[in-house]
């Protein structure tokens, strides 16, 4: 199993705008097409402003796959420009469980 940990850094004061339009349109269609979200979360201490999500993945050939679907999809093209401008940067890490993480059997 292989995680997909999404940061975005949103604008000041965004995250009840972005959150409100991925709960109403945009998590369905994620997931839809990636599968298992494991969490979806916003910063309430340190980092200010930021939004975590994680995804869960088969194998690195199961995110690609999953991913190009999801950016092939009419109604996800639709909703991006509802959320790009609100992010000002982005970063993705995969990272793999080890063998005695809770969550290396949990998918």
């Amino acid at each position: 199993m292989f995680y997909e940990i999404r940061s975005y850094r949103l604008k000041n004061g965004t995250i009840p705008q972005y959150l409100k339009v991925v709960e109403e349109e945009g998590i369905e269609i994620q997931k839809s097409h990636l599968g298992t979200l494991v969490g979806y979360f916003f910063s309430e201490i340190g980092t200010i402003n930021e939004i975590v999500h994680i995804w869960a993945f088969a194998s690195l050939d199961d995110r690609e796959a999953r991913r190009q679907r999801l950016l092939a999809d009419p109604r996800w093209q639709a909703f991006l420009p509802k959320i790009r401008d609100l992010i000002e940067a982005a970063e993705s890490k995969i990272m793999k469980p080890a063998n005695f993480s809770p969550r290396s059997e949990a998918h």
